[in-house]
């Protein structure tokens, strides 16, 4: 399934601008300002400047916060946002309610949509849809989920009817536990795409290998 870019010249625009550059934009901006962002609840707050403001918008980070300070930005972060930042990009600190900085134990904490866990975009959502519709399945806490083929049948349907391709990510947790974020330097996660098998697809596939092979 192709990508369904919003509008002319929006791949052009994402192909000029790639989201990895930005990430990085917004990495260094983070590091050089010593960010520290504050947890709050299921959400982490973040006081930002100009600059920062931008990159988090670009790089679809978070939402800002309208406050009635003027000279100050506030943007709340979800937690896995903040996690990656923090653990993944090393360019966050967060600190609790008694304003201490925490750690990445103290972080790992044990979105639903299309039902599955998450969707994934190829650039910014204002300029393209999401196209895969993710599902994460480990060893344990998933039993009953997607363990037979009616499961499957109606969740690629579902995925199908909003133009999007199921991915399944496996988790192999390879004897380790999930007790702290050093765990996933252990884990391996096998990928793959499921979409709905269409007869006249495969008709057509069986006809090109064939006029290719005379």
């Amino acid at each position: 399934m192709r990508p369904r870019w919003k509008g002319k010249g929006a791949e052009a625009k994402a192909l000029a601008d790639p989201m990895s550059e930005i990430v990085s934009q917004l990495q260094s901006s983070l590091l050089q300002s010593n960010a520290c962002a504050f947890l709050s609840g299921c959400s982490v707050l973040l006081a930002v400047e100009t600059e920062q403001t931008e990159l988090l918008t670009r790089a679809c980070f978070g939402k800002p916060i309208i406050t009635a300070e003027k000279d100050k930005q506030w943007f709340q972060l979800g937690l896995e946002e903040a996690f990656y930042l923090c653990y993944s990009l090393k360019c966050l600190k967060i600190a609790g309610e008694d304003n201490f900085v925490k750690n990445d134990v103290d972080l790992w904490l044990p979105g639903l949509q299309y039902g599955v866990d998450f969707v994934a975009y190829r650039h910014h959502p204002s300029l393209v849809h999401s196209e895969y519709a993710v599902i994460v399945l480990s060893e344990e806490g998933d039993a009953g989920r997607l363990r037979v083929w009616s499961d499957f049948h109606c969740t690629i349907r579902l995925c199908g009817s909003v133009a999007k391709t199921l991915l399944m990510l496996n988790v192999d947790k390879n004897g380790h536990g999930a007790i702290s974020p050093s765990c996933l330097e252990r884990y391996s996660v096998e990928e793959c795409t499921i979409t709905r098998w269409s007869p006249e697809q495969s008709r057509d596939d069986q006809k090109a290998s064939e006029n290719g092979a005379k």
